[in-house]
């Protein structure tokens, strides 16, 4: 990865620290952000959902989480210290120590077989998968190696030199549907604007086969997943008006996002974070100045 770039934070009582890298794995990985947190009041994040999977290694003890508040608080709240997480609908819920640091990657869905060993069609039974559950034993050894290193350089080599392996040991056995991969540069191109039957015919499909080999590969359909790119842009243009320190117009978002109007937009932010977009900004608002939203957008293939 290229070399990285840090943001800090340090409000009275607790520093946070974001680290960006340019992935250099040929678009399989679309982002990679090192965080550190110390200090902070434990609170409730929200992983929302996005068209890429993630892949995190903390590397300050085990990231808890679940589908509900109360599952994430509860006896049967996910923790590992390794994370992979599918294609999802709805935010995760994770636990926020005191203190907490790791690697997180946006992982492209399509990288999947190559990355992780399956299409990301698999990873749709549980909002998050313990990694060695995915990648193997040796998963924890790099996470082992990880935790020993002492720069985010050092961390960020790591896991690049790792996944190169896993990438070139999977091969050409691990390639995609040809029709699967334009549709999803079709809808990336689009931002998620377009028909189903527009991208049908583009890749000489009926609707619904497209939809069923499709769904195999990613764990949702193309209008879930046009959905989500188009979420993805429309927060990304609220995060970055919120850095340049201007109140987020969102009407004009959802006009220029390919929405039908600020109730569309709406409806949308409910149901991926669970509250409003005004909602989710007063939560979210230090993490955003901190750069704890950088969304990879800049380093989409």
């Amino acid at each position: 990865m290229g070399a990285p770039t840090s943001r800090e934070s340090e409000p009275p009582g607790d520093v946070r620290e974001f680290v960006t890298a340019a992935p250099r794995l040929d678009g399989l990985v679309v982002s990679a952000v090192g965080y550190r947190s110390t200090g902070m009041r434990p609170a409730l994040h929200r992983g929302l959902p996005s068209p890429y999977l993630t892949l995190i290694f903390s590397i300050d003890g085990p990231v808890v989480s679940g589908s509900t508040p109360e599952q994430a608080h509860g006896t049967d709240a996910v923790r590992t210290d390794i994370v992979v997480g599918g294609l999802h609908q709805r935010p995760a819920y994770v636990l926020q120590p005191e203190h907490e640091a790791g690697i997180q990657l946006a992982v492209h869905p399509l990288a999947a077989r190559r990355l992780l060993g399956m299409p990301a069609g698999e990873l749709t039974d549980r909002l998050v998968t313990p990694g060695t559950d995915v990648l193997g034993r040796d998963a924890g050894e790099i996470h082992e190696r990880l935790c020993a290193e002492g720069t985010w350089h050092e961390r960020f080599a790591l896991v690049t030199d790792y996944l190169q392996r896993r990438a070139a040991a999977a091969g050409r056995t691990a390639d995609v549907r040809p029709e699967v991969a334009e549709a999803w540069a079709w809808l990336a191109r689009h931002r998620g604007a377009g028909t189903l039957d527009g991208l049908a015919a583009h890749v000489a499909l009926s609707p619904r086969r497209l939809t069923t080999v499709f769904r195999a590969e990613t764990g949702i359909g193309p209008k879930q997943a046009a959905r989500l790119m188009r979420f993805q842009h429309a927060r990304g243009a609220v995060v970055r008006a919120v850095t340049a320190g201007h109140p987020p117009d969102l009407a004009r978002v959802a006009a220029e996002c390919g929405y039908y109007d600020h109730s569309h937009l709406v409806r949308d932010f409910r149901q991926y974070t669970d509250l409003s977009p005004t909602g989710w900004l007063a939560e979210e608002c230090r993490n955003i100045q901190a750069g704890g939203h950088l969304n990879g957008e800049e380093y989409e293939p």
